[in-house]
C-alpha cells in the first residue's frame, strides 16, 4: 500500500498518483455521491434513458447523468441497453448531490492501465483484502488446518499434475523448488502439453511460413494419455459468420485485414473472410500499436478467444500472424471466389414493370454489383445526391438496401455508420467543393484509421461535364465511381467513371420523364431483393407531377394513396432544405418507411404554408411579355423571393411554372444577381440557350452552370443584357 500502481511513486495512503488518475478505472463501493472524485473514470451500469441523456448507476443509491451534450455521437445511436456495464468519467458533484458524468472512449477494463476499488475507507486493488483484520482471520484459519500436499502425481494417471490451491509458505519455497527439480524426467515430459504462450506464437509463425496449419505441440509423445491428446488438439479454423455461436471458445480464423484502429487500450484489427468481418483486439500495453508490421490488405491468421463486447462479437487475440506464400494465397482465393459468387445479383426486376428501366438492366446490374462488392470487401460507400425530393428518394432507396447487407457482413453493431455515408449536395452538380470535401475525408480516414478508399455512388448528380473537375479529383486517387442519372448525361462522363447508367446515353425507347428516384429504387431492389417491398411507393414519391400510372398503382398497392404520397414528397422536400449538408438518416427513414402518417402530414403542412406564401409574393411580381409567339413570365428573384429561407429558388420556380403553364408555348425565367433559371414547356437545351445568349451578350461571360436545373451564370454588371439575350435565345429554341 502507499505506492502508485502505474509508476510506483509514493502516494501515502492512496494507490494512484495525481498524474495517473485518469489512467485508472474505479469500481465505486461508497454510499454517497460526495465520495466520488471528479475527473476519475468509474465503472457503472446503465439505468435508463431520458430525452436529455443517460442515467448510469455507479453504486446502489448513487446515480449520475451522462448528458447528451457530453456524447461523441447522437444519443439515439448509442447502443447501450439498461443493465449494460459501461465506463464514464465523473465531471463533478453538485451541492444537491446530482452527479454530472462525461463520456469515456474507453469502454473495457483492458483499455485502462489499471483497476482499483474505491470504498469510503480508501482504495485497494480488486484482489487485495479490504482490511487487516480479515487478513489475520484468514491466516489463523489457514494455520489451524492441516497442510495439503503441494502437488500430486499419480503414475497410473496419464493426466497432468494438479497444483495445490494454497501457495507455499516463504520458508517452504526453497524445498518445494528442490522437490520439483528432483522429479523424474519422464514426469516432466508428461506435463509438456501445457506450453508457454510464446510457443503458440512460434507454432503459428511456422504455420505462416509453410502455409499450413499450426499446432500447439507437434512433439507430444505417442504414449501421452487421451486427456493430453484432447488438450493438445488444435481447434479447427472457423468462419467469421459462426463466431456468434462460439462466445467463450478458443478459435482460429484466417482472413484479410480491412481496417486498423488504435484505442486507448488495445489495437483493433478488423479482419474479413469469405463469410463476414469481425474485430480482433490485440494488446501489448495501453495505447501502443500491436503488430506494427500488419497493415490493411494483409492476410493473417488469428488465434484467440471469442468474446461479446457490449453486445458485439469480437476475438481477443492470443496470436496474430502475418501470412505469406500459399497460406496468404489460399485466404485471398477463398475471398475472391466468395465475392464473385455473391456480388453479382441474379437479375433485375424493375419496380412496376417499367420497360425503360428494364432496357438499362446491364448497367444497373453492374452498378448493383459494384455496391455489393464494396460491402463484401469492407469498403466504405459514399452516396451523393441532390438535396431535393427526387434526390433524397434515390439516396434513401440505396440506404435502405445497403444497411442490412452491412449489418450482416460486420459483427460490430455500429458498422453501418462506418461503412455507409449519404451526403446531400446543394446542387445536382458534383463540383470541386464537394469533391475536395470527399477527398479530404477519405484521405484522413485512410491515414488515421487505415480504411480503404470508398466507392462513390452519385445519383442524380455527376453525369454531366459540369461535374468533370470533381470526378477528375477522385480519379487521381483511383477511387471507384458509379453514376446513375435518369435526367441528363454527357458521353464524356462515361470515360471518367467506372459505371454510368443513363437512359439518355443508352438511347432507350420509353418514358422520357423517368425520375432518378424511380430508376434508383429499381437499382436498390437489385442490390438487396429482401427490401423490395419497402421500396414500392418510392417511385411515385419522386414525381412532382404526372407520375406514371404504373408507379401510382404500385404505391397504392403498398398502402400509399395519392394524398399520402404527396405528403411524403412535400415533407421530404422541406427537410431536404434545412441542414442541407446533413443526411438526416433517421428522420428521412422515419418519414419514408416508418411513419404512420402523422409526421409526414405535420411536416407537409408546413411545406404548403411556406410555399404558398412565397408563390403569392412571386406571382404578384411576375412581369409577362410575349416574344416570337412564346409567353414569358419573368421574376426578379433577388427582389421578390427570400433567398435564404424555404423554398429554394429552383423549387419556387418549378411550382410557379406549373401553375402558369397552360399548354401554349411558355417559359419562366427567374433572374438573380449573377445567375438565372429557365423553365420551358418545350424540350429546350439550356446549353444551346447559353451558347446563343453568349453570342448576343459577348461581354457577360455567360456559362451553363447546371443542365438539370436549367441554371445559367453570368457577370452581374451585365444582368440586363443577359436577361434580354436569354429571352431571345429561349424564344428561338421553341
Amino acid at each position: 500500500m502507499g505506492s502508485c500502481i502505474i509508476c510506483g511513486t509514493d502516494v501515502g495512503g492512496g494507490r494512484v498518483c495525481d498524474s495517473h488518475q485518469e489512467d485508472v478505472v474505479f469500481d465505486f463501493r461508497g454510499d454517497a455521491p460526495d465520495d466520488l472524485v471528479p475527473s476519475r473514470f468509474y465503472r457503472g451500469v446503465v439505468d435508463g434513458y431520458a430525452e436529455f441523456g443517460v442515467f448510469v448507476d455507479l453504486a446502489p443509491g448513487v446515480t449520475g447523468l451522462l448528458h447528451r451534450s457530453e456524447l461523441d455521437r447522437r444519443l439515439d445511436s448509442l447502443d447501450w441497453e439498461p443493465g449494460d456495464d459501461v465506463f464514464v468519467q465523473v465531471k463533478g458533484v453538485r451541492d444537491n448531490g446530482n452527479v454530472d458524468l462525461g463520456w469515456s472512449i474507453r469502454q473495457a477494463d483492458r483499455e485502462f492501465r489499471g483497476v482499483l476499488v474505491q470504498e469510503s475507507s480508501g482504495e485497494h486493488l480488486p484482489e487485495e483484502e479490504p482490511s487487516e483484520d480479515d487478513a489475520d482471520s484468514a491466516d489463523d484459519t489457514t494455520a489451524e488446518e492441516p497442510a495439503e500436499p503441494e502437488a500430486t502425481v499419480d503414475a497410473d494417471d496419464g493426466g497432468a499434475a494438479e497444483a495445490s490451491v494454497d501457495e507455499p509458505a516463504e520458508g517452504e519455497a526453497e524445498s518445494a523448488a528442490t522437490e520439483q527439480t528432483d522429479e523424474p524426467e519422464a514426469d516432466v515430459t508428461d506435463d509438456e502439453g501445457a506450453e508457454p504462450e510464446g510457443d503458440v506464437d512460434s507454432a503459428a509463425a511456422e504455420s505462416a511460413e509453410s502455409g499450413g496449419e499450426a499446432t500447439v505441440d507437434d512433439a507430444a509423445p505417442a504414449e501421452s494419455g487421451a486427456a493430453d491428446d484432447e488438450a493438445d488438439a488444435e481447434p479447427e479454423r472457423v468462419s467469421i459468420e459462426t463466431l456468434g455461436d462460439a462466445v467463450g471458445d478458443a478459435v482460429w480464423i484466417e482472413g484479410e485485414v480491412v481496417g486498423v484502429r488504435q484505442t486507448g487500450g488495445p489495437t483493433v484489427f478488423e479482419v474479413s473472410d469469405e463469410t463476414g468481418a469481425v474485430d480482433v483486439a490485440a494488446f501489448v500495453e495501453p495505447g501502443v500499436r500491436a503488430h506494427p508490421d500488419v497493415e490493411v490488405g494483409d492476410a493473417v491468421r488469428v488465434d484467440g478467444e471469442v468474446e461479446s463486447h457490449r453486445g458485439d462479437v469480437q476475438v481477443e487475440s492470443e496470436a496474430l500472424v502475418l501470412l505469406d506464400g500459399e497460406g496468404a494465397e489460399a485466404v485471398r482465393r477463398r475471398i475472391a471466389e466468395a465475392l464473385t459468387d455473391e456480388a453479382r445479383p441474379e437479375g433485375l426486376q424493375p419496380l412496376g414493370g417499367d420497360e425503360t428501366v428494364a432496357e438499362l438492366a446491364d448497367g444497373l446490374l453492374d452498378a448493383a454489383e459494384a455496391v455489393r462488392r464494396a460491402v463484401l470487401e469492407s469498403r466504405p460507400i459514399v452516396v451523393r445526391h441532390p438535396a431535393t425530393a427526387d434526390g433524397y428518394v434515390a439516396g434513401a432507396a440505396v440506404e435502405r438496401a445497403v444497411l442490412p447487407l452491412i449489418r450482416d457482413e460486420h459483427a460490430k453493431s455500429d458498422a453501418e455508420y462506418h461503412y455507409f455515408t449519404r451526403r446531400p449536395l446543394d446542387e445536382p452538380v458534383y463540383g470541386m467543393d464537394a469533391a475536395t470535401n470527399d477527398a479530404t475525408r477519405m484521405l484522413q480516414d485512410r491515414d488515421r484509421h487505415d480504411e480503404k478508399l470508398p466507392l462513390f455512388l452519385l445519383v442524380g448528380a455527376g453525369s454531366t461535364t459540369e461535374s468533370a473537375d470533381g470526378i477528375d479529383l477522385l480519379s487521381v486517387y483511383g477511387v471507384d465511381a458509379v453514376v446513375v442519372d435518369a435526367a441528363v448525361a454527357d458521353p464524356e462522363t462515361r470515360d471518367a467513371v467506372d459505371t454510368l447508367v443513363s437512359p439518355e446515353l443508352a438511347d432507350v425507347d420509353g418514358d422520357e420523364t423517368l425520375s432518378t428516384g424511380a430508376l434508383v429504387a429499381s437499382l436498390a431492389s437489385a442490390i438487396n431483393g429482401e427490401v423490395r417491398d419497402d421500396l414500392r411507393h418510392l417511385p411515385a414519391v419522386s414525381y412532382w407531377a404526372d407520375a406514371p400510372e404504373r408507379y401510382v398503382d404500385l404505391a397504392r398497392d403498398a398502402g400509399y394513396d395519392a394524398e399520402r404520397v404527396a405528403e411524403l414528397r412535400e415533407a421530404v422536400a422541406l427537410e431536404a432544405y434545412y441542414q442541407s449538408y446533413q443526411d438526416k438518416r433517421e428522420l428521412i427513414a422515419d418519414l419514408l418507411f416508418s411513419d404512420g402518417g402523422n409526421l409526414a402530414a405535420h411536416v407537409s403542412e408546413q411545406f404548403r404554408e411556406k410555399l404558398e406564401t412565397e408563390v403569392e409574393t412571386a406571382d404578384a411580381n411576375v412581369v409577362t411579355e410575349a416574344v416570337d409567339g412564346v409567353e414569358f413570365a419573368l421574376l426578379d428573384t433577388d427582389g421578390y423571393t427570400h433567398r435564404y429561407d424555404f423554398p429554394p429558388t429552383p423549387l419556387l420556380l418549378d411550382d410557379l411554372h406549373r401553375r402558369r403553364a397552360d399548354g401554349e408555348p411558355f417559359a419562366t425565367v427567374g433572374v438573380g444577381t449573377d445567375e438565372l433559371y429557365v423553365r420551358t414547356t418545350a424540350d429546350v437545351s439550356v446549353r444551346d440557350v447559353a451558347e446563343r445568349a453568349r453570342e448576343l451578350a459577348p461581354n457577360a461571360d455567360i456559362a451553363t452552370a447546371g443542365v438539370r436545373e436549367g441554371k445559367i451564370e453570368f457577370l452581374s454588371g451585365e444582368r440586363d443584357a443577359v436577361e434580354d439575350a436569354v429571352v431571345a435565345a429561349v424564344a428561338e429554341s421553341f
